[in-house]
């Protein structure tokens, strides 16, 4: 996913009421209520983008991790990642060898949170209407493989691919397979504001103000039937301007945990000396940073530009001075620890080698220095992003082949930009729908692709994508998934910078810590309790 979070404005008419409670708690322990767990993730909504909480349009990590706790799907990633597992569905499973026709059929009993029953019915109803919606903005593309849905019992549904996709499981688990009820939801527009209404581990209410979701109070949903299990009645997402309050809130004891996003700063104090009564959970991430290119702007249509950024850029030098151990170098798209990783642009270029850049310009006859704007968004990524962009700048600018410049906007306006396509070079991340190298490579190389850049290689779409896809065992799709990185490489449509690590703070008393964020960030705050944490 974009993964992605949104920064929008919105009319007050679209929000649900303010809540006169919200359970809070304080004091420096955990104390009892609400389990509060602090984001600097911002959840605003626009007259262009008024539904931040519909399945159909919501395709960031912080709504979808408010999704995740209220709108269950038929498959989950189980705890300690792996394979998904049944969620709402009792089993599901692929009943031909070609991986293109997939059952599943649902858990007996299932209801809403409202008391109505979820049948299959429900399943196509929300499959299709993501599909039907199509929002430029949303999750469509992660069901663009499937042909039809049927339903072939109230518990049971089929759906039947265009092509094999052995990653289908994975995307089901994802909130664009979200189920949700035709009585709440419209088949064919968006639902405004920010109320969800759906069967998963939770019920939720929100708390707006100045046009934007700032606190998120979520009740055990006494009608869930599913694979999770529940170690709290009430949780709690408070929104945080930055990480600075975010930490001075764990610190008083208002807030019991924090993950999304602590600043690099306040990781490297909280790793050197805790406040008393917090401790610092390091975890495994696949987030990644990357460079990316409108291929058909002027100033990098010519691959020899790409390819010299690529060969010039010192990753380390950006990661020591702006993110320390919060990060690591990327060579690929694909993060290090998924199956089929390879250092295509280490092998191709090296670290930081201006002598290669200024050869492979020289071969294209491109005078230097070329002149470049690198865009970025100041709101969405964290704390970091406008110092890593100084730092781009002053590392290239240091080889004379580069006169970089550096501009930084909102996301409500850089997002719109980039998709139109007015930055010729712009930053961006990305959480992963699901631990797959198929979810780096696709959403930045099929047509109608996350970035909706005009790159397009013939042999990526047609072949190596298809290729990949067919494999279950995701080893045998590995010479697929390498050739596809090294062409990225080659071409250089976006250049990775960077791989995250992921970090949750946590006051003493509250358990299920170490389970609460998964590799692809997921927030899962069915894990959180209380009682003696180790």
């Amino acid at each position: 996913m974009n993964r992605k979070t949104m920064v929008l404005t919105a009319a007050a008419a679209l929000l649900t009421p303010a809540l006169t409670a919200c359970g809070s708690t304080s004091g420096g322990a955990a104390g009892t209520g609400a389990i509060v767990v602090g984001t600097t993730d911002r959840f605003e909504a626009a007259d262009y983008a008024p539904a931040p909480l519909d399945p159909a349009y919501a395709y960031d990590a912080g709504s979808w991790n408010i999704l995740r706790q209220t709108v269950q799907t038929l498959m989950h990633t189980p705890r300690g990642g792996g394979q998904p597992v049944p969620e709402a569905a009792s089993d599901c499973r692929f009943t031909d060898t070609g991986n293109e026709s997939y059952r599943c059929t649902l858990r007996p009993g299932l209801t809403f949170a409202d008391g109505d029953p979820l049948t299959a019915q429900d399943v196509k109803f929300s499959i299709d209407r993501v599909r039907a919606i199509k929002d430029e903005n949303g999750p469509s593309s992660l069901l663009s493989t499937i042909d039809t849905v049927e339903v072939k019992s109230p518990d049971t549904v089929v759906f039947h691919l265009k092509t094999p996709d052995a990653t289908f499981p994975h995307k089901l688990s994802t909130p664009a397979a979200g189920i949700v009820s035709a009585k709440k939801y419209d088949a064919k527009k968006l639902r405004a504001g920010f109320s969800v209404d759906g069967s998963g581990p939770y019920t939720m209410k929100a708390e707006v103000k100045d046009n934007r979701l700032v606190r998120a109070v979520f009740s055990k949903n006494p009608h869930y039937k599913g694979d999770l299990k529940l170690q709290n009645d009430k949780a709690e997402l408070r929104a945080f301007e930055d990480s600075d309050a975010m930490a001075k809130a764990l610190e008083s004891g208002t807030v019991h945990v924090v993950s999304r996003t602590l600043s690099p700063a306040r990781i490297a104090e909280l790793s050197a000396k805790p406040p008393k009564g917090v401790k610092l959970f390091p975890m495994p991430g696949l987030e990644i940073r990357y460079l990316a290119f409108n291929t058909d702007a002027p100033t990098v249509k010519d691959k020899a530009v790409r390819q010299a950024l690529a060969a010039a850029v010192d990753r380390n030098a950006v990661i020591a001075k702006v993110y320390g151990k919060s990060a690591q170098p990327l060579y690929s798209l694909v993060p290090t620890t998924l199956t089929g990783h390879v250092n295509s642009f280490f092998n191709k270029y090296g670290e930081a080698n201006t002598a290669k850049a200024a050869e492979l310009l020289k071969n294209a006859g491109i005078k230097t220095p070329v002149k470049l704007t690198l865009n970025y968004t100041n709101d969405h990524y964290g704390d970091g992003t406008a110092a890593e962009f100084e730092a781009l700048k002053a590392q290239l600018n240091s080889t004379q082949l580069f006169d970089i410049t550096v501009q930084g906007a909102d996301w409500a306006d850089f997002r719109p930009a980039q998709k139109k396509g007015d930055y010729a070079a712009y930053g961006l991340g990305w959480f992963p729908d699901y631990p797959d190298a198929d979810n780096f490579l696709a959403p930045f190389l099929e047509q109608d692709n996350f970035l909706g850049t005009p790159y397009a290689n013939t042999a990526v779409r047609t072949r190596l994508i298809p290729e990949s896809r067919r494999a279950v065992d995701r080893g045998v799709a590995v010479p697929a998934i390498t050739e596809m990185q090294d062409i990225v490489a080659d071409d250089v449509p976006v250049l990775p910078l960077w791989q995250g690590k992921q970090y949750v703070a946590a006051r003493d008393g509250i358990t299920g810590v170490e389970w609460s964020v998964n590799a692809i960030s997921d927030l899962q705050l069915w894990e959180l309790g209380r009682g003696v944490s180790g």
